[in-house]
Protein backbone atom coordinates (compact mmCIF):
# COMPACT_ATOMS: atom_id res chain seq x y z
CA UNK A 1 0.00 0.00 0.00
CA UNK A 2 1.55 3.23 -0.56
CA UNK A 3 1.17 6.37 1.04
CA UNK A 4 -1.84 7.85 -1.20
CA UNK A 5 -3.81 4.86 -1.23
CA UNK A 6 -6.91 5.12 1.45
CA UNK A 7 -6.71 2.39 4.12
CA UNK A 8 -9.09 -0.16 3.82
CA UNK A 9 -11.42 -1.65 6.94
CA UNK A 10 -12.76 -4.98 6.86
CA UNK A 11 -16.75 -5.02 6.80
CA UNK A 12 -18.43 -6.25 9.85
CA UNK A 13 -21.03 -9.23 8.82
CA UNK A 14 -24.52 -8.78 10.06
CA UNK A 15 -24.80 -10.38 13.03
CA UNK A 16 -21.26 -8.55 14.28
CA UNK A 17 -23.01 -5.29 13.29
CA UNK A 18 -26.09 -6.42 15.90
CA UNK A 19 -23.84 -7.65 18.17
CA UNK A 20 -21.79 -4.43 18.01
CA UNK A 21 -24.91 -2.12 18.27
CA UNK A 22 -26.06 -4.39 20.86
CA UNK A 23 -22.87 -4.13 23.51
CA UNK A 24 -22.72 -0.26 22.97
CA UNK A 25 -26.41 0.21 24.08
CA UNK A 26 -25.08 -2.23 27.24
CA UNK A 27 -22.57 0.23 27.54
CA UNK A 28 -24.20 3.41 27.06
CA UNK A 29 -26.69 2.16 29.78
CA UNK A 30 -24.08 1.51 32.44
CA UNK A 31 -22.50 4.90 32.04
CA UNK A 32 -25.83 6.88 32.35
CA UNK A 33 -27.98 5.24 34.54
CA UNK A 34 -27.20 4.56 38.46
CA UNK A 35 -30.11 1.62 39.13
CA UNK A 36 -30.40 -0.40 35.58
CA UNK A 37 -32.24 -3.88 35.25
CA UNK A 38 -32.73 -6.34 33.15
CA UNK A 39 -35.95 -8.20 32.55
CA UNK A 40 -35.29 -11.65 32.28
CA UNK A 41 -37.87 -14.43 31.95
CA UNK A 42 -35.99 -17.41 30.57
CA UNK A 43 -36.96 -16.81 27.15
CA UNK A 44 -34.73 -16.89 24.32
CA UNK A 45 -34.62 -12.99 23.71
CA UNK A 46 -33.82 -12.53 27.25
CA UNK A 47 -31.14 -15.11 26.78
CA UNK A 48 -29.52 -13.47 24.02
CA UNK A 49 -29.52 -10.09 26.24
CA UNK A 50 -27.65 -11.76 29.00
CA UNK A 51 -25.40 -13.38 26.26
CA UNK A 52 -24.40 -10.04 25.33
CA UNK A 53 -24.27 -8.14 28.58
CA UNK A 54 -22.08 -10.55 30.01
CA UNK A 55 -19.98 -10.18 26.76
CA UNK A 56 -20.11 -5.97 26.90
CA UNK A 57 -18.41 -6.15 30.49
CA UNK A 58 -15.95 -9.65 30.29
CA UNK A 59 -14.13 -9.91 32.55
CA UNK A 60 -16.05 -7.66 34.86
CA UNK A 61 -19.43 -8.92 36.03
CA UNK A 62 -22.66 -7.65 34.66
CA UNK A 63 -23.11 -4.42 36.25
CA UNK A 64 -26.97 -4.78 36.15
CA UNK A 65 -29.70 -7.09 38.03
CA UNK A 66 -31.98 -9.70 36.45
CA UNK A 67 -36.02 -8.69 36.90
CA UNK A 68 -38.82 -11.34 36.17
CA UNK A 69 -42.60 -10.70 36.49
CA UNK A 70 -43.99 -14.04 37.43
CA UNK A 71 -47.37 -14.91 36.44
CA UNK A 72 -47.48 -17.93 38.25
CA UNK A 73 -48.67 -19.70 34.92
CA UNK A 74 -44.39 -19.65 33.71
CA UNK A 75 -43.67 -23.11 31.78
CA UNK A 76 -41.61 -25.60 34.31
CA UNK A 77 -38.59 -25.59 32.25
CA UNK A 78 -38.43 -21.94 31.56
CA UNK A 79 -38.20 -21.32 35.66
CA UNK A 80 -35.69 -24.17 35.60
CA UNK A 81 -33.30 -22.53 33.04
CA UNK A 82 -33.63 -19.02 34.64
CA UNK A 83 -32.74 -20.00 38.37
CA UNK A 84 -29.40 -22.62 37.19
CA UNK A 85 -28.28 -19.12 34.83
CA UNK A 86 -28.78 -16.69 37.81
CA UNK A 87 -26.85 -19.26 40.07
CA UNK A 88 -24.09 -19.52 37.60
CA UNK A 89 -23.36 -16.25 37.05
CA UNK A 90 -24.32 -14.97 40.51
CA UNK A 91 -27.09 -12.84 39.26
CA UNK A 92 -29.44 -10.76 41.29
CA UNK A 93 -32.82 -12.05 40.61
CA UNK A 94 -35.52 -9.91 41.52
CA UNK A 95 -39.21 -11.66 41.05
CA UNK A 96 -42.51 -9.52 40.70
CA UNK A 97 -44.96 -12.07 41.60
CA UNK A 98 -48.91 -11.93 40.22
CA UNK A 99 -49.77 -14.35 42.26
CA UNK A 100 -48.80 -12.55 45.11
CA UNK A 101 -51.21 -9.94 43.87
CA UNK A 102 -54.21 -11.87 43.70
CA UNK A 103 -53.57 -13.13 47.01
CA UNK A 104 -53.41 -9.48 48.33
CA UNK A 105 -56.38 -8.79 46.66
CA UNK A 106 -54.53 -6.10 44.48
CA UNK A 107 -55.16 -8.14 41.45
CA UNK A 108 -58.67 -10.22 40.57
CA UNK A 109 -58.34 -13.17 37.91
CA UNK A 110 -59.30 -12.99 34.76
CA UNK A 111 -62.23 -15.36 33.45
CA UNK A 112 -60.38 -17.02 30.86
CA UNK A 113 -57.35 -17.73 33.53
CA UNK A 114 -54.75 -15.07 31.45
CA UNK A 115 -52.45 -13.68 33.32
CA UNK A 116 -50.32 -11.99 30.80
CA UNK A 117 -52.70 -8.67 30.82
CA UNK A 118 -51.75 -8.72 34.91
CA UNK A 119 -48.29 -8.09 34.86
CA UNK A 120 -48.18 -4.25 34.45
CA UNK A 121 -48.97 -3.58 38.24
CA UNK A 122 -46.33 -5.94 39.41
CA UNK A 123 -44.08 -4.76 36.62
CA UNK A 124 -44.52 -1.01 37.73
CA UNK A 125 -44.70 -1.23 41.20
CA UNK A 126 -41.82 -3.03 41.27
CA UNK A 127 -39.76 -0.75 39.38
CA UNK A 128 -40.25 2.00 41.87
CA UNK A 129 -39.76 0.22 44.96
CA UNK A 130 -36.24 -0.72 43.73
CA UNK A 131 -35.63 3.01 42.08
CA UNK A 132 -34.76 1.30 38.77
CA UNK A 133 -34.19 4.07 36.25
CA UNK A 134 -33.01 2.01 33.26
CA UNK A 135 -35.74 -1.23 32.36
CA UNK A 136 -33.81 -3.28 29.52
CA UNK A 137 -36.27 -5.56 27.52
CA UNK A 138 -35.63 -8.02 24.70
CA UNK A 139 -38.54 -6.33 22.39
CA UNK A 140 -37.67 -6.23 18.86
CA UNK A 141 -39.69 -4.41 16.23
CA UNK A 142 -40.65 -6.83 14.04
CA UNK A 143 -42.39 -8.90 16.37
CA UNK A 144 -45.97 -6.84 16.35
CA UNK A 145 -46.53 -3.75 15.14
CA UNK A 146 -46.89 -1.48 18.53
CA UNK A 147 -43.65 -2.65 19.24
CA UNK A 148 -42.06 -1.20 15.82
CA UNK A 149 -43.39 2.74 17.28
CA UNK A 150 -40.77 2.09 20.00
CA UNK A 151 -37.23 3.78 20.13
CA UNK A 152 -34.10 1.87 21.59
CA UNK A 153 -34.73 4.63 24.08
CA UNK A 154 -37.81 4.77 25.29
CA UNK A 155 -39.02 7.55 27.84
CA UNK A 156 -41.62 6.63 30.71
CA UNK A 157 -43.54 8.77 32.99
CA UNK A 158 -43.69 8.33 36.73
CA UNK A 159 -46.49 5.72 36.15
CA UNK A 160 -44.29 3.99 33.88
CA UNK A 161 -46.37 4.96 30.54
CA UNK A 162 -45.43 5.55 27.60
CA UNK A 163 -46.30 8.56 25.29
CA UNK A 164 -45.45 8.44 21.61
CA UNK A 165 -45.08 12.29 21.45
CA UNK A 166 -42.23 12.13 23.83
CA UNK A 167 -40.56 10.04 22.29
CA UNK A 168 -36.32 11.26 21.39
CA UNK A 169 -34.45 11.37 17.95
CA UNK A 170 -32.02 8.68 18.07
CA UNK A 171 -29.86 9.80 15.67
CA UNK A 172 -25.89 8.06 14.58
CA UNK A 173 -26.80 5.68 17.87
CA UNK A 174 -26.75 9.21 20.04
CA UNK A 175 -29.05 7.94 23.38
CA UNK A 176 -30.56 10.38 25.36
CA UNK A 177 -30.79 8.78 28.70
CA UNK A 178 -32.34 11.94 30.45
CA UNK A 179 -35.40 11.58 33.05
CA UNK A 180 -36.99 13.51 36.01
CA UNK A 181 -36.64 11.99 39.64
CA UNK A 182 -39.59 8.73 39.52
CA UNK A 183 -39.26 8.24 35.46
CA UNK A 184 -37.24 5.78 33.89
CA UNK A 185 -36.03 4.50 30.92
CA UNK A 186 -37.11 1.13 29.18
CA UNK A 187 -33.85 0.01 26.76
CA UNK A 188 -34.21 -2.00 24.03
CA UNK A 189 -30.64 -3.58 22.48
CA UNK A 190 -32.48 -5.91 20.38
CA UNK A 191 -35.00 -3.45 18.48
CA UNK A 192 -32.82 -3.92 14.75
CA UNK A 193 -32.84 -7.58 15.25
CA UNK A 194 -35.53 -10.30 13.58
CA UNK A 195 -36.40 -13.44 14.71
CA UNK A 196 -34.04 -15.00 12.46
CA UNK A 197 -30.67 -13.22 13.48
CA UNK A 198 -31.90 -13.91 16.85
CA UNK A 199 -31.95 -18.57 16.05
CA UNK A 200 -29.02 -17.64 14.18
CA UNK A 201 -26.80 -15.57 16.84
CA UNK A 202 -28.04 -18.59 19.14
CA UNK A 203 -26.63 -21.21 16.68
CA UNK A 204 -22.93 -19.30 16.33
CA UNK A 205 -22.65 -18.48 19.53
CA UNK A 206 -23.76 -22.29 21.17
CA UNK A 207 -26.45 -20.42 23.54
CA UNK A 208 -27.96 -23.18 25.66
CA UNK A 209 -31.86 -22.38 25.86
CA UNK A 210 -34.73 -24.09 27.24
CA UNK A 211 -35.56 -27.47 25.64
CA UNK A 212 -39.07 -26.24 24.99
CA UNK A 213 -37.58 -24.58 21.66
CA UNK A 214 -37.28 -27.87 20.16
CA UNK A 215 -39.89 -29.99 18.54
CA UNK A 216 -40.89 -32.52 21.47
CA UNK A 217 -43.78 -34.41 22.47
CA UNK A 218 -46.29 -33.04 24.55
CA UNK A 219 -49.52 -33.05 26.05
CA UNK A 220 -51.39 -30.33 24.78
CA UNK A 221 -55.05 -28.97 23.91
CA UNK A 222 -56.34 -26.84 20.84
CA UNK A 223 -58.36 -23.50 21.98
CA UNK A 224 -59.35 -20.97 18.90
CA UNK A 225 -57.04 -22.69 16.58
CA UNK A 226 -54.03 -22.37 19.36
CA UNK A 227 -52.31 -25.65 20.70
CA UNK A 228 -52.03 -24.56 24.67
CA UNK A 229 -50.63 -26.84 27.57
CA UNK A 230 -53.04 -28.48 29.63
CA UNK A 231 -52.24 -26.78 33.39
CA UNK A 232 -54.76 -25.90 36.44
CA UNK A 233 -54.77 -22.39 34.67
CA UNK A 234 -57.90 -23.13 33.57
CA UNK A 235 -57.29 -25.73 30.56
CA UNK A 236 -59.08 -27.96 28.64
CA UNK A 237 -62.57 -27.02 29.15
CA UNK A 238 -65.67 -28.66 27.92
CA UNK A 239 -65.46 -30.12 24.73
CA UNK A 240 -61.40 -29.56 24.63
CA UNK A 241 -59.48 -32.97 24.87
CA UNK A 242 -56.08 -33.32 25.49
CA UNK A 243 -53.78 -34.89 22.69
CA UNK A 244 -50.28 -35.88 22.75
CA UNK A 245 -48.40 -33.76 19.79
CA UNK A 246 -45.13 -33.11 18.28
CA UNK A 247 -44.65 -29.36 19.01
CA UNK A 248 -42.24 -26.80 20.04
CA UNK A 249 -42.54 -22.85 21.06
CA UNK A 250 -41.32 -20.03 19.44
CA UNK A 251 -42.03 -17.83 21.64
CA UNK A 252 -42.37 -18.40 25.88
CA UNK A 253 -44.81 -16.03 28.13
CA UNK A 254 -47.67 -17.31 30.39
CA UNK A 255 -48.91 -20.58 29.56
CA UNK A 256 -52.69 -19.65 29.02
CA UNK A 257 -51.87 -17.69 26.09
CA UNK A 258 -48.93 -19.04 24.47
CA UNK A 259 -48.95 -21.51 21.82
CA UNK A 260 -47.42 -24.54 20.59
CA UNK A 261 -46.33 -24.82 16.97
CA UNK A 262 -46.53 -28.17 15.59
CA UNK A 263 -42.74 -29.36 14.45
CA UNK A 264 -40.27 -31.61 13.70
CA UNK A 265 -37.60 -29.04 14.32
CA UNK A 266 -35.32 -30.79 16.99
CA UNK A 267 -31.73 -28.86 15.88
CA UNK A 268 -30.75 -25.23 15.67
CA UNK A 269 -30.28 -26.28 11.91
CA UNK A 270 -33.99 -27.18 11.57
CA UNK A 271 -35.35 -24.29 13.79
CA UNK A 272 -33.62 -21.95 11.87
CA UNK A 273 -34.81 -23.56 8.32
CA UNK A 274 -38.12 -23.62 9.79
CA UNK A 275 -38.24 -19.94 11.25
CA UNK A 276 -36.72 -19.14 7.87
CA UNK A 277 -39.74 -20.43 5.55
CA UNK A 278 -42.33 -19.15 8.17
CA UNK A 279 -44.62 -16.15 6.70
CA UNK A 280 -46.17 -15.13 10.37
CA UNK A 281 -44.43 -13.22 13.37
CA UNK A 282 -43.84 -15.48 16.25
CA UNK A 283 -46.24 -13.18 18.57
CA UNK A 284 -48.85 -13.41 15.55
CA UNK A 285 -48.66 -16.75 15.57
CA UNK A 286 -48.17 -18.43 19.07
CA UNK A 287 -49.71 -15.28 21.51
CA UNK A 288 -53.60 -14.88 22.01
CA UNK A 289 -53.04 -12.28 24.16
CA UNK A 290 -52.38 -9.91 21.30
CA UNK A 291 -55.28 -11.22 19.60
CA UNK A 292 -57.65 -10.09 22.35
CA UNK A 293 -58.02 -6.50 20.46
CA UNK A 294 -56.32 -4.65 17.68
CA UNK A 295 -54.42 -2.53 20.03
CA UNK A 296 -53.91 -5.12 22.25
CA UNK A 297 -50.33 -4.04 23.07
CA UNK A 298 -50.37 -0.87 22.58
CA UNK A 299 -53.30 -0.53 25.01
CA UNK A 300 -50.82 -2.51 27.66
CA UNK A 301 -47.74 0.06 26.51
CA UNK A 302 -49.30 2.89 27.15
CA UNK A 303 -50.05 1.43 30.72
CA UNK A 304 -47.08 0.95 31.45
CA UNK A 305 -46.06 -2.93 31.11
CA UNK A 306 -44.07 -3.33 27.86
Amino acid sequence: MTATEPRSHPRLGHLDSLESEAVHIFREVAGEFERPVILFSGGKDSIVMLHLALKAFAPAPIPFSLLHVDTGHNFAEVLEYRDRVVAEHRLRLHVASVQEYIEAGKLRERPDGTRNPLQTMPLTEKIQAERFDAVLGGGRRDEEKARAKERVFSLRDEFSQWDPRRQRPELWQLYNGRHAPCEHVRVFPLSNWTELDVWQYIAREKIELPQIYYAHEREVFLRNSMWLTAGDWGGPRGAESVETRMVRYRTVGDMSCTGAVESEAVTLDQVIAEIAASRLTERGATRADDKMSEAAMEDRKREGYF
